[in-house]
């Protein structure tokens, strides 16, 4: 069970919880298959492939605790995004306190049906969620249904 699980109020349901997009990972994988090429290519700088390659795992480490830190949900009452291993960070907005969704894209996202959110309140205040998702306007599509509803 998850922090939303837990965090569900009285009469509220999980309409629609979006995926962590592997795109994440492309960052790490890059720089391991570059530090085993300089290793296999270059004798003498074996060390700097080395360092390439530890590097990339790193890279993989990170985005491994990135998605299984990270929850992004709709409910039938809130939109909520928790993220973080070791420090915690949530953001909970009400429906009614919810003016619009953004969805951003770059071309590699976009290709393959990735994208960061951007929430924006009443209020003025805009929230990045930082990592990308999975089918990025699905999400905003229910969020905005949910939002009509209330």
């Amino acid at each position: 069970m998850g922090y939303v699980e837990k965090e569900l109020i009285t009469g509220e349901e999980i309409v629609y919880k979006a995926k962590i997009h592997w795109i994440i990972y492309l960052s790490g994988i890059f720089f391991i298959i570059s530090g085993i090429v300089i290793i296999a290519a270059v004798e003498e700088s074996g060390w700097f492939g080395g360092l390439i390659f530890i590097g990339g795992l790193i890279n993989l480490i990170k985005a491994f605790i990135t998605k299984i830190s990270t929850e992004l949900v709709i409910t039938t009452k809130r939109v909520i995004a928790k993220f973080g291993f070791i420090k915690r960070t949530t953001m909970e907005f009400n429906h009614n306190k919810v003016e619009s969704l953004g969805v951003d894209q770059g071309i590699l996202q976009r290709i393959l049906n990735a994208g960061n959110i951007t929430v924006q309140g009443t209020g003025g205040g805009k929230t990045l969620i930082p990592t990308p998702i999975d089918e990025p306007l699905t999400f905003k599509m229910k969020a905005m249904e949910m939002i009509d509803k209330n």
